[in-house]
């Protein structure tokens, strides 16, 4: 589980926040999620493509038999973003992102050689790419949000 630097701050801030602010930082958590999924998807190697289109976000928690990129919570448990990549159908995006080590298969193919593939990552490195980005605007939608309330705006 990756942990968020200044998640405590954050939520702190969000306490003191009326409801109304939350429009402002649910937008600027889901452009950030738009952000990351469409580089994901732009840099996941591409087969089937049933790989890629597994990858998304959703409010609350991730779909069954995916993989979670991130979780980010508000303190009153409201705005929970989850990123993830995977299905029922496609349970192998971490092969893809850190690749597999020669092995002896087993199953249908008992006692043949798989080779082992390279890493392809796409998952964390977008994560990596763009969460500076994503936190400096959620920032920046809290602070806006406290100067309209300290203004006497909503």
């Amino acid at each position: 589980m990756v942990t968020v630097l200044g998640l405590s701050r954050l939520n702190r801030k969000l306490k003191k926040l009326p409801a109304a602010a939350e429009v402002a930082i649910k937008t600027a958590m889901e452009q950030g999620a738009n952000e990351i999924v469409a580089m994901m998807k732009s840099l996941v190697a591409v087969d089937s493509g049933e790989l890629r289109d597994s990858i998304g976000w959703t409010w609350g928690d991730a779909p069954k038999y995916s993989q979670r990129i991130a979780s980010v919570k508000s303190a009153s448990g409201k705005l929970t973003l989850t990123i993830y990549a995977g299905n029922s159908r496609v349970r192998y995006a971490h092969l893809v992102e850190f690749a597999t080590k020669a092995h002896e298969n087993g199953g249908l193919y008992a006692g043949t050689q798989h080779p082992g593939t390279s890493a392809q990552p796409f998952f964390f490195v977008s994560y990596r790419a763009l969460r500076r980005r994503t936190k400096s605007r959620i920032t920046r939608a809290i602070t806006k949000s406290a100067k309209a309330v300290a203004a006497g705006g909503s």
